[in-house]
């Protein structure tokens, strides 16, 4: 029933993305299945999820129930499954993208690289996992317990911050907490508030902004450092 309830989550989200491929593409990103694996369990060849992924088709609703499903499916044969970590915060699924443990220490330089990131300070940690953090469905429904479980298993993981517009709201959060993460990356935004560059000075914490495109930060991060 768990599994079906996310699957139904999953499924909303694609069909009213704005963009249905990109919808999909993160999604299979997420659970680091390839457009090969995911064709041969639909029986389909890995071109067609390349076209449904870059835009050339629309998939409809039936293929976007069987698409989510097989992810599903896959996923849970595996020893560690993604969607484990999911259902295990099932309150915080809407505002955690990804979360993740590395099988090694990562040093921020190399972090840094990885997600093509622009560092705005000099600090360095390393980075044992990283949690990319909705920031708009965080501030609505996350209070201070629940900032706590964005850790997952170590506090020596990067918190990746989507949707920002200043970069403020989340190095204030990371002030207030006990915990402090090993780095902290804004996404998509172009000019940081001097206040969160002060912020992350202040508790020495390295700060990163990154351009790169979500899925592309995530698959990238779990296929080098997992």
């Amino acid at each position: 029933m768990e599994h079906r309830r996310f699957a139904e989550r999953i499924c909303g989200e694609i069909a009213l993305a704005d963009h249905h491929g990109e919808a999909m593409k993160k999604w299979r990103q997420i659970f680091s299945i390839s457009q090969s694996e995911i064709a041969r369990k639909l029986g389909i060849s890995p071109s067609v999820i390349s076209d449904y992924e870059a835009g050339r088709r629309s998939p409809g609703v039936a293929f976007i129930k069987r698409f989510v499903l097989a992810l599903i499916e896959i996923d849970s044969q595996r020893p560690n499954p993604v969607i484990s970590k999911y259902l295990d915060l099932p309150e915080l699924s809407s505002a955690i993208i990804d979360l993740a443990e590395y099988s090694r220490g990562v040093e921020i330089e190399e972090f840094c690289s990885k997600i093509e990131g622009e560092r705005l300070n000099k600090f360095e940690k390393l980075v044992n996992g990283h949690t990319v953090i909705d920031s708009i469905n965080a501030i609505l429904m996350l209070n201070a317990y629940d900032f706590y479980r964005l850790f997952g298993f170590t506090s020596e993981r990067a918190l990746v911050f989507t949707k920002v517009t200043s970069g403020r709201s989340p190095l204030v959060a990371v002030r207030v907490s006990c915990l402090k993460p090993s780095a902290v990356v804004l996404h998509g935004i172009s000019k940081v508030d001097e206040m969160a560059i002060k912020i992350a000075e202040a508790e020495k914490i390295p700060l990163i902004r990154t351009q790169l495109e979500i899925g592309e930060v995530i698959e990238r991060l779990r296929r080098d450092f997992i």
